[in-house]
């Protein structure tokens, strides 16, 4: 079993960094979503099989993760709530739809500088060092 979680979470970092270098590009929607399903599947993996890594490692991953969540969150919501009020048919020139916008373009600013940060700083290959996923 130890084995199969290992290389599961390979994969799912293996996923991460993937998002995280596709988000560096562009933080459109679809990146955006997908950059969260592959924090969401990692953290969830860890928090699942946490017996099976180095006493404390899952944890403290997991809490990392949550400093990339956060940012790609914000522009998530705001991607909504531009798809709600669009449904909503709202005119694309209401204040509304501007503010909804600028809070999103600044979202998205937060983001990026958090993708760069994270494309730099080789956490894919320190973490699998913590968590013991190197044969």
């Amino acid at each position: 079993m130890r084995e199969h979680v290992r290389s599961q979470t390979a994969i799912l970092l293996r996923r991460l960094a993937f998002e995280v270098n596709r988000a560096a590009k562009s933080c459109n929607e679809e990146t955006v979503h997908d950059l969260r399903v592959a924090i969401r599947r990692l953290s969830r993996c860890l928090q699942a099989f946490s017996q099976f890594y180095p006493k404390g490692s899952a944890k403290k991953v997991r809490r990392r993760l949550k400093t990339l969540m956060k940012p790609a969150g914000a522009v998530r919501d705001l991607d909504i709530a531009l798809d709600l009020v669009a449904d909503a048919g709202v005119d694309r020139q209401a204040n509304l739809v501007y503010s909804v916008a600028e809070a999103r373009r600044l979202a998205k600013s937060n983001l990026e500088r958090e993708v760069r940060r994270w494309k730099g700083s080789g956490f894919s290959r320190k973490w699998r060092s913590t968590l013991g996923l190197l044969a």
